[in-house]
């Protein structure tokens, strides 16, 4: 994931049911997906539209992990959202 912005397309809705699980559904594809607590807290980031290196100091201040370790789960996390077609550039920067 680059500095670049990525953010949700408008035809995904977030839904949380606590603080330890949310789910997202795609409205055009018809599925959901599920989030557990550190994904919600990406998904916010995203939403929020803020940067990598912002959403990893936000995971390594809210937990207690290496800048490394959050990384990596944000990456996993982009990617696999990316591969589902949930995300897309910012177009307003």
């Amino acid at each position: 994931m680059s500095e670049s912005i990525l953010i949700p397309h408008e035809h995904i809705v977030f839904t949380e049911f606590d603080d330890r699980e949310g789910v997202l559904v795609d409205l055009n594809a018809k599925r959901y997906y599920t989030l557990n607590e550190t994904a919600m807290f990406i998904w916010r980031g995203l939403e929020s539209k803020r940067t990598r290196d912002e959403i990893i100091r936000e995971i390594t201040d809210a937990y207690d992990v290496t800048p490394e370790h959050a990384a990596h789960s944000l990456d996993k996390l982009v990617a696999s959202l990316q591969a589902r077609k949930l995300l897309q550039q910012d177009g307003g920067q």
